[in-house]
């Protein structure tokens, strides 16, 4: 998926997975950890929406 969204993206903009392959193949690795902890924190917020509303439902 990423080799893709690199050639395909458009000119001057970068998502935050690009960002972070990006700062990790220059190896600035700080840079790229606060990035991908971005990520995980994106990814998480709809599993806690689902996970509440499953157990609510549950209820």
């Amino acid at each position: 998926e990423l080799p893709a969204t690199l050639v395909m993206r458009p000119f001057d903009f970068d998502t935050l997975a690009t960002q972070a392959y990006t700062l990790a193949s220059d190896e600035r690795l700080a840079e790229a950890a606060s990035v991908s902890l971005a990520i995980v924190a994106v990814g998480l917020l709809p599993l806690i929406a689902l996970s509440r509303q499953i157990s609510h439902a549950r209820r």
